[in-house]
C-alpha cells in the first residue's frame, strides 16, 4: 500500500540520488516513468514509507527548499560512512537525543538536509 503522504525530491541527477538513498537508507527501487529510455520519476519504498525523485534540469543542487527528509535505520553508526562514498555529506558525529534516537545530520548529493535516525 502506498504511502498517503510522499515527499518528492527534485533533481537533475536521478539516478545519483536513488544510488544515495538506496545505499543509505536502503531504499528499494518501485515505480519508474517510463518504463524505458531516461527516467522522469523514480519511486523508492524506505521501511513502510515512499520517497519520490524526479528530474528536472533546472533543479540546482545545493539550493533546498524548506524540507528535511527523516529516515529512520537500523544503525546509524554502520549508515554513516555511505554517506560520502555515495557522494553526500555529513553535517557532524552522531548524537543521542534525550526522547531516544540516534540522530545524524547530513545532505544528500544535491544538498537536502536529511536526518538518519535509529531509534534505541
Amino acid at each position: 500500500m502506498p504511502s498517503s503522504v510522499q515527499a518528492i525530491l527534485v533533481t537533475p541527477d536521478v539516478e545519483r540520488l536513488v544510488r544515495f538513498y538506496t545505499g543509505v537508507a536502503g531504499a528499494a527501487p518501485t515505480q519508474r516513468v517510463p518504463d524505458d529510455g531516461p527516467v522522469f520519476f523514480q519511486g523508492l519504498r524506505i521501511g513502510d514509507s515512499d520517497l519520490g525523485v524526479v528530474a528536472d534540469a533546472d533543479g540546482t543542487p545545493g539550493s533546498p527548499g524548506r524540507v528535511l527528509v527523516s529516515i529512520e535505520v537500523a544503525d546509524v553508526d554502520a549508515a554513516l560512512p555511505r554517506v560520502a562514498e555515495l557522494g553526500g555529506e555529513i553535517q557532524g558525529p552522531p548524537t543521542d537525543m534525550p526522547w531516544g534516537q540516534r540522530v545524524a545530520h547530513v545532505r544528500d548529493p544535491d544538498g537536502n538536509p536529511v536526518n538518519l535516525t535509529t531509534t534505541r
